[in-house]
């Protein structure tokens, strides 16, 4: 779910008519895939992040998107998405077609969505998902988070986790060291730095022109 997200009512799709009730948000539908989780019968993934359109903005559409088409463990397929959103016609439609052009299979955190997105609406060539990279004996070295391959550049968004885990931490640095003693420039994204944006935009724009982009 997007970063932030909280929801206290339960939601309940009925086949026959919505349910109401103290804390219960109802819904009815005639189309509903249902799976069981623990024992569960809950809407899927796919069809879960359908029904958010009506209540979600387009940005968190897109992180939920790609969340579902991550790298790791992928929850549903750039081609069951594609069905989902032909086949709904609820509110919210319209903006799922939208986050649906803007979904990329390979992510690995709602914040490297947030970093591509805000790339792309500044004018950026957009970059590749978790890139891979290659030393010089073409052997691979790292997965870059956002990468500009044509410019040799590679945004990599820091996450508390990378900090906090000693061994994870142990492994970024030789990481990035590798990558970097192959000639890529490395910008490390944090929370602060997202949040200063002309300071990061002016970051992202030197490192692709020194690496021969024409804008």
């Amino acid at each position: 779910m997007p970063e932030g997200f909280r929801e206290l009512s339960l939601h309940v799709t009925s086949l026959n008519r919505a349910p109401r009730g103290a804390g219960v948000i109802g819904h009815h539908s005639e189309l509903a895939e249902i799976v069981l989780v623990d024992g569960l019968r809950v809407l899927s993934a796919v069809h879960t992040w359908c029904r958010l359109s009506a209540s979600l903005g387009l940005d968190d559409l897109v992180v939920m998107g790609d969340g579902l088409v991550c790298r790791k463990k992928p929850l549903a397929t750039m081609v069951q998405l594609q069905m989902a959103v032909s086949e709904y016609s609820g509110r919210g439609c319209g903006k799922l077609r939208d986050a649906l052009q803007l979904l990329r299979r390979g992510t690995d955190s709602a914040r490297e969505t947030a970093l591509r997105l805000l790339v792309i609406r500044a004018g950026f060539p957009e970059p590749e998902v978790n890139g891979v990279i290659l030393n010089s004996y073409g052997a691979e070295i790292a997965h870059g988070d956002l990468v500009f391959r044509d410019y040799r550049t590679i945004l990599e968004y820091e996450g508390r986790q990378h900090s906090e885990n000693a061994r994870q931490f142990a492994i970024d640095i030789a990481r990035l060291d590798d990558v970097m003693e192959a000639r890529w420039r490395v910008i490390r994204v944090d929370r602060a730095l997202m949040a200063s944006r002309p300071t990061l935009l002016g970051k992202i724009g030197r490192a692709l022109r020194e690496g021969g982009w024409k804008r």
